[in-house]
């Protein structure tokens, strides 16, 4: 079983900029496919970025430019630096495996929220 644990969220002014971690422990070895979540209230859950078999990495067309996906050279960590950060991207983030891949069990997330 794999572990999923989502940290790094809060409170941040418009603009502002925080760099979400997603850990991964249990039965996997290396994140080497993984992708970033988020949900909104009252919206259903939407891809933001994902790493892919590769090295290839995609974005939301929502996000480009501001935010970047990376991993840890042990690849057990990944992360996502949000820079200009807008109040639209206020949201519960997640990670999990990108669509088209078995799904891992879903952390509990960690929230944003950016607000004046």
């Amino acid at each position: 079983q794999v572990q999923l644990v989502e940290s790094g969220g809060g409170l941040v002014q418009p603009g502002g900029s925080l760099k979400l971690s997603c850990a991964a422990s249990g039965r996997i070895v290396s994140i080497n496919v993984m992708g970033w979540y988020r949900q909104a209230p009252g919206k259903q859950r939407e891809l933001v970025a994902a790493l892919l078999r590769g090295g290839s990495i995609i974005y939301a067309d929502s996000v480009k430019g501001r935010f970047t996906i990376s991993r840890d050279n042990a690849k057990t960590t990944m992360y996502l630096q949000m820079n200009s950060l807008k109040p639209e991207d206020t949201a519960v983030y997640y990670c999990n495996a990108p669509p088209g891949y078995e799904a891992y069990a879903w952390g509990q997330g960690t929230q944003v929220t950016v607000s004046s």
